[in-house]
């Protein structure tokens, strides 16, 4: 049975689940204190927030952020995330889509990973809001289009369709390349990301390593000797900076690197596992479902290419 806008609650609660993976769902919110939602296993799809009033925090992993006026923040899928009106904040206005992200959207996202999948995009100015806006406003609107005929019009300030789901292929990607727009403003206007204050250079060359190639063989000794360190140096001063050790931020990397391959690729889960630096194909399933909940196989079957 196909889902509905009115098959949706007006808002989600604590425990409802998302919805489901493939459809494209955009709604706008304006949430009193007390709004919360969590979800132990995150969700199928990737989560896009952009707040237009009062403020929100989101939780995704270990990560946590506070959204105010002007930032985009995106909940990749398959990490257990919560997310709600700010304590002692009157109120969190936000548009909000749930859908599959096209190939090209974790690239520009990347630079501002703050971790567990989650990205914050945080303005330099505000230029941009007016644009914004409108393409939020196009995908409610597009999201009703059948695909035959004049598109409905887009009404300025006419909320109230505050939930919609596009269906036909047609009002899909009307809606994606509207949210597109929305990644590429948001990134091009966002303040340049810098390295968390304190980071010894080192530490940061390590991670710029790791992240360039996260399939290669690295290990604790390769890294400490690209960046002069002694092995035992290098793994302490990197756990004690970033919270985690080497090897446990290289297998991070890897198995996100793996999920991209899936999302994008048809190479053979084995060769997704040796390309993403993994030995062991019973390994790489094992931990694969540890961090997103399901096998890699089923994971690529949740999540269809752009044009399937």
């Amino acid at each position: 049975m196909p889902v509905t806008a009115d098959g949706l609650p007006d808002a989600a609660a604590h425990g409802d689940p998302a919805p489901p993976p493939g459809l494209v769902a955009i709604g706008r919110f304006d949430q009193l204190p007390g709004y919360g939602v969590h979800r132990p296993h995150g969700a199928d799809s990737w989560l896009f927030t952009w707040t237009t009033g009062g403020r929100g925090r989101l939780r995704q992993g270990a990560s946590e952020t506070r959204a105010g006026a002007g930032d985009l923040v995106a909940l990749a899928p398959g990490v257990r995330h919560d997310y709600g009106t700010e304590p002692g904040a009157a109120h969190w206005r936000f548009w909000w889509v749930h859908c599959q992200a096209r190939p090209s959207w974790p690239a520009w996202l990347r630079p501002y990973d703050a971790g567990d999948g989650m990205y914050v995009v945080t303005p330099a100015n505000r230029d941009a809001d007016g644009r914004i806006e409108a393409a939020f406003r196009r995908m409610l609107t597009d999201a009703r289009w059948t695909g035959t005929g004049t598109p409905p019009v887009t009404e300025p300030g006419d909320d109230r369709e505050r939930v919609a789901v596009a269906h036909g292929s047609a009002a899909r990607e009307l809606a994606l390349c509207a949210l597109e727009e929305v990644v590429l403003l948001t990134v091009g206007a966002a303040r340049t990301p810098s390295p968390p204050p304190g980071v010894d250079p080192r530490v940061r060359r390590a991670q710029e390593l790791i992240a360039a190639d996260p399939g290669a063989p690295h290990t604790v000794r390769s890294l400490a000797t690209a960046v002069s360190l002694s092995p035992s140096r290098f793994a302490h001063l990197f756990t004690e900076q970033l919270g985690r050790s080497p090897m446990r931020a290289l297998r991070e990397a890897r198995l996100h690197h793996a999920a991209r391959l899936l999302e994008n690729t048809d190479l053979s889960v084995e060769r997704v596992a040796a390309a993403s630096g993994f030995a062991s194909p019973f390994h790489f399933n094992r931990v694969f479902r540890e961090r997103y909940g399901m096998p890699p196989g089923a994971y690529r079957a949740g999540r269809p290419m752009v044009g399937t």
